[in-house]
């Protein structure tokens, strides 16, 4: 998490009304495409945002920059990385087939 202030989006993904499995999923497809360094705003009403968005964010690698100061509703901020981890399928870890 960063101490100085947040940038400006470059990328808002508006998830209210969703529960944060459903966000993340929408997080990810919107994110898919971008650059690193993209700076990505997530407006979020599911009361658990505030942990879940920062334990995404750490087990991807993307960077967690905390919530927008100032912001008329809930919003987090996150920088994405050259080196995070890929978290959709046919990603290189990704099995084809489900464990049993």
């Amino acid at each position: 998490m960063s101490a100085s202030p947040v940038p400006a989006a470059d990328i808002t993904v508006d998830g209210t009304g969703l529960l944060c499995v459903t966000l993340l999923l929408r997080l990810r497809a919107r994110i898919a495409d971008a650059e690193p360094g993209t700076v990505v705003y997530v407006i979020a009403t599911d009361p658990a945002a505030p942990l879940d968005l920062p334990a995404w964010c750490h087990m991807v690698g993307h960077d967690y920059l905390g919530p927008v100061p100032g912001a008329d509703r809930a919003m987090y901020a996150l920088r994405l990385a050259a080196d995070a981890r890929p978290t959709r399928p046919g990603a290189p870890w990704h099995r084809a087939e489900p464990v049993r």
